[in-house]
């Protein structure tokens, strides 16, 4: 089986921010992940990704949130994008009025 994208969409989330979501099916687990998915989540604003889920191979699943990074439990791709956007509603109230 060779890789398969599931999905390569931007989602407009308003007129200075959007989020960008690449997923893959993969035929072998991925370095230090012990599922076979390779995704890119990332919400940007005014040019700036201010939150990313990915993993890469050699760190594994792991979200960067401002300037942390933490390691993200992967259990299936909907968790993944559900908790990717429950960060983005969280970042965005925690923004409001910044």
């Amino acid at each position: 089986m060779k890789a398969r994208l599931l999905f390569d969409r931007r989602v407009v989330v308003d007129e200075e921010s959007f989020a960008e979501l690449v997923a893959w099916a993969l035929p072998l687990p991925l370095g230090a992940s012990r599922h076979r998915f390779k995704y890119r989540l990332a919400f940007v604003v005014s040019g700036r990704c201010v939150l990313r889920y990915d993993n890469e191979a050699g760190k594994g699943d792991h979200r960067h949130f401002g300037s942390r990074e933490k390691p993200y439990a992967f259990s299936t791709v909907d968790r993944l994008v559900a908790d990717f956007f429950e960060d983005v509603r969280r970042w965005r109230d925690e923004n409001r009025n910044a």
